[in-house]
């Protein structure tokens, strides 16, 4: 016979058919005052949050576990769920309990996953949350990259390197694909992002036209300039589905798109990104270079820094531009000062003006915009008191939508509360009807008031007093030491302990009046609320183009900030194929220095004809690496627009930056130290042109030294034979015959990092010079890092031990042979323990000829309890 089941409650069973149709999210069950989870939705929330998990009978045996918390603190928790790597569908109640006998109706109003999220608790104030989808196509790959919070949509395509890089750069929280395409995905882009394969249906070019058609209400995508990549054009179009299935439909601020251009921007792949640290580190508590350079004042501005640090120019005149506006600013100081107290009163109005196209902008964020326009406008008067053509422009392009600012000034209370349902949002004045609800409101409340006084002093009951509950309104409560005294007329409606409580008429007709009045007040305010923030919606795209240029120019202030106080110097770009820098710093080094220490600064010049290749050869820590680095960073802090840490710096623009610097492994992938060298090095051959920047450290030492040196020596003479491309290049190695190439290579040259030798010790003087070195002063770097005493005398021994082999002739395997015979013959007698030297003594002191069996147990029995002593 089967087993009955326990009835399943209305309740229950609405939450059972919600959850069906969103399977993979957590849901968030509206009930009452709280957000409720069930079953293993509720084991994961419990787990995430730190909250209670209760078990309940609720007519489910399968999701009886229950989790929930109160509504008004969604935004908390919502954050800990995203941040967690969950989807989060929140299901509100759509009708008013109170309207309704039957359960009350709900529905999901919104789906949050890690890349679709605007919530200020969720997202970074200092960087972008990019939702980006992914189309695999038979000639390309297409990506787009959407961010909900700011209305950025760019989109591109391009070859896998190309899409690596752009993934790497714009780092999406979310990557959508085609779900048949899991195993391209992973094997081209690795595992690293939070991934959503979705059905291939909708990855069709008819249907991406056509979404983005009806959005952009255009019959033609010719007007942005994407028309012509179809691959990209389907990634846009996926992103958009994406956003309606996650009911996300109030998407106004999207209000155009670009193409990343492959050709406007310096090719960074993502071994340079990372080597270079320049916005993040695999270090703990390493500083990056966006760490040093954000100084902006808006995080909007902060934003912007991040993508040009990760995309910088490689057109001279949009960078000259830059530059040239940055030395504008560094001789005018107090322009600089007046145009920095404007911006930083404007906030964060590239988020604030999506949440009005959002439509969940809450009346202090409008209040906001408001003082934003305001402070737009200065910025504009401000540029037109100017000379410089940026800034001309940038007054030209301001605009600070006074009819919608002067209808927020007007309407608006002058500090509204956050949120919309705490009432007294709307000014006076405003509405008639408004006005008169008010004056009602606060009136009939006087009135109670006046009720209180003249009944107490009529009655002779002087702790009289007037209160309000749910159950039955406005109230008289009376001490039972004066419950004689009560009218007759009165009405008794709750006795306490110690008090009786009573209704009159007098005092229900007041309430009607009042609560009527503040029911009327809400729904006025929410009505004019909702209207306004539809007027304010029609102005999204030029205030959208206010905050790009206002963080422009944020960033541009940053770099005239630095120049001033980190000594910078404008650097000199131009078409040549040189570089050329003088007194060369390293941005982050420098400012991790100790108090009162100086930067050691170095020069480095490399061209296509004379000097392309330069071998640096010197000891370990010497500073071989930091110059490789500064070198490249200040290419591209240049190429971004900002001055740069040198005395002086000309070259010509550099179209790549590749590095090679450090070991890393990839064992998840089962990928040696080598292998990873080897592969991050071919990306380097197979892509270099003759307007590249090549930076190798340590070429080919994770693996044999013959092999190795065989590998580097092959990639120097590749770079300088190359028939089409002659990339400068600096070549940091241990491998000191590498040298020898200086002789039969014209353009690579030797140089060294020098050190000087004082009393057995090593200075670092950290000065590149010319000529090779053939020393590394491993030994030295050893005995700094606080290896023992012993070990450091030992390998002394051996290195003038090999040495001495060498100039003998040798070989290394046979000098390394004759070196270990000698350890093991030395093992026990040549320390210097004062235990293991009388041990020795007393065996060099004994005559096994004459010595018995049991003499020789007592000699074994004194040496032990030697030992244990």
């Amino acid at each position: 016979m089967a087993k009955d089941k326990t009835k399943e409650t209305p309740l229950m069973g609405q939450w059972n058919t919600i959850k069906a149709k969103y399977p993979g999210a957590l849901l968030l069950f509206r009930v009452g005052d709280f957000y409720e989870t069930f079953g293993a939705d509720a084991i994961k929330t419990s787990e995430i949050l730190g909250i209670t998990l209760t078990r309940r009978g609720n007519g489910s045996d399968m999701n009886n576990e229950l989790a929930g918390f109160p509504h008004h603190s969604l935004d908390t928790y919502l954050s800990k769920l995203v941040r967690a790597g969950q989807r989060v569908a929140i299901c509100d109640q759509l009708e008013d309990p109170k309207t309704t006998k039957n359960i009350v109706k709900r529905g999901v109003t919104e789906l949050v996953t890690p890349g679709v999220a605007y919530g200020d608790n969720i997202l970074s104030q200092k960087s972008n949350n990019y939702l980006a989808a992914v189309y695999f196509d038979k000639a390309a790959i297409g990506v787009s990259f959407v961010d909900i919070s700011t209305g950025e949509f760019h989109v591109a395509q391009g070859n896998a390197e190309y899409i690596d890089k752009l993934l790497l750069g714009f780092k999406p929280t979310e990557v959508v694909f085609q779900k048949s395409k899991r195993h391209e995905f992973m094997e081209l882009f690795g595992d690293k992002f939070y991934t959503y394969p979705m059905d291939d249906w909708a990855f069709t070019s008819d249907y991406a036209n056509e979404i983005l058609n009806k959005h952009f209400e255009v019959s033609s995508l010719k007007g942005f300039g994407v028309d012509k990549i179809q691959s990209g054009i389907v990634a846009a179009g996926i992103v958009l589905h994406y956003l309606n299935e996650t009911e996300h439909r109030n998407l106004k601020h999207i209000s155009s798109i670009s193409r990343l251009e492959e050709d406007h921007y310096m090719w960074l792949d993502r071994f340079t990104v990372r080597n270079l640290e320049l916005v993040s580190s695999a270090n703990e508590n390493a500083t990056t270079l966006f760490n040093v350079l954000d100084h902006t004042s808006t995080p909007m501005g902060a934003r912007m820094l991040h993508k040009w640090i990760v995309m910088p120019l490689k057109e001279l005149k949009a960078i000259q531009e830059r530059l040239g506006t940055v030395e504008f600013m560094v001789g005018h100081e107090q322009l600089m000062t007046e145009f920095l107290t404007h911006i930083r009163q404007i906030g964060d109005l590239e988020r604030l003006i999506s949440k009005v196209g959002l439509q969940r902008c809450g009346p202090r964020e409008l209040c906001q915009l408001k003082k934003s326009l305001y402070s737009i406008e200065e910025i504009k008067n401000t540029a037109l008191k100017t000379n410089n053509p940026y800034l001309k422009q940038l007054a030209d392009q301001l605009d600070p939508c006074l009819s919608i600012r002067d209808q927020l000034e007007r309407e608006l209370q002058q500090d509204p509360p956050a949120l919309l349902v705490k009432g007294n949002v709307i000014a006076d004045g405003i509405d008639e009807e408004l006005d008169k609800l008010r004056a009602i409101s606060v009136g009939g409340k006087d009135f109670l008031v006046e009720i209180q006084k003249r009944e107490a002093a009529k009655t002779g009951i002087p702790s009289l007093k007037i209160s309000f509950n749910n159950v039955f309104g406005y109230y008289l409560e009376v001490t039972h030491t004066h419950k004689d005294k009560v009218p007759a007329e009165w009405t008794r409606k709750q006795t306490l302990v110690n008090a009786e409580r009573y209704i009159t008429p007098e005092l229900k007709e007041y309430e009607e009046k009042i609560l009527g009045a503040e029911d009327k007040i809400q729904m006025i305010e929410v009505r004019m609320y909702e209207a306004l923030v539809r007027q304010v919606a029609a102005y999204i795209r030029p205030i959208q183009l206010n905050a790009y240029l206002t963080a422009q120019l944020d960033v541009l202030l940053c770099f005239a900030q630095l120049a001033i106080s980190n000594h910078y110097v404008k650097p000199d770009l131009n078409n040549s194929k040189l570089l050329d820098i003088k007194g060369g710093r390293h941005p982050v080094i420098e400012k991790r220095l100790a108090v009162g220490d100086e930067y050691i600064t170095n020069d480095v010049f490399l061209d296509n004809d004379t000097q392309q290749i330069i071998i640096i050869t010197g000891p370990n820590m010497s500073g071989k690496s930091a110059i490789l680095r500064q070198t490249g960073l200040i290419v591209l802090m240049a190429q971004m627009g900002s001055f740069v840490p040198a005395k002086a710096a000309s070259f010509g623009i550099v179209d790549k930056i590749f590095t090679r610097v450090g070991a890393s492994d990839n064992l998840s992938s089962g990928e040696s130290t080598f292998m990873v060298e080897m592969n991050e090095t071919a990306s380097i051959l197979n892509n270099i042109s003759d307007r590249s920047l090549i930076l190798l450290d340590e070429i080919g030492r994770g693996t044999s030294t013959y092999d190795g040196i065989s590998i580097a020596w092959a990639i120097a003479e590749f770079l300088h034979t190359h028939p089409t491309a002659r990339p400068k290049t600096l070549f940091a190695t241990h491998y000191h015959e590498l040298n020898e190439l200086a002789a039969t290579m014209p353009r690579i040259r030797n140089f060294n990092v020098s050190v000087k030798e004082m009393s057995n010790k090593v200075i670092f003087l950290r000065k590149l010079v010319p000529g090779g070195s053939e020393h590394s002063f491993g030994i030295h770097v050893a005995k700094m890092a606080g290896m023992p005493a012993k070990l450091i005398g030992r390998a002394n021994e051996i290195l003038k031990k090999l040495e001495i082999d060498r100039t003998e002739g040798q070989s290394i395997k046979d000098s390394i042979k004759k070196v270990q015979n000698q350890a093991y013959q030395l093992h026990m007698f040549a320390v210097e323990d004062p235990v293991l030297v009388q041990i020795r003594d007393m065996l060099n002191n004994l005559d096994v000829n004459v010595l018995t069996p049991v003499e020789a147990l007592l000699k074994l029995d004194e040496i032990q309890r030697l030992i244990k002593q």
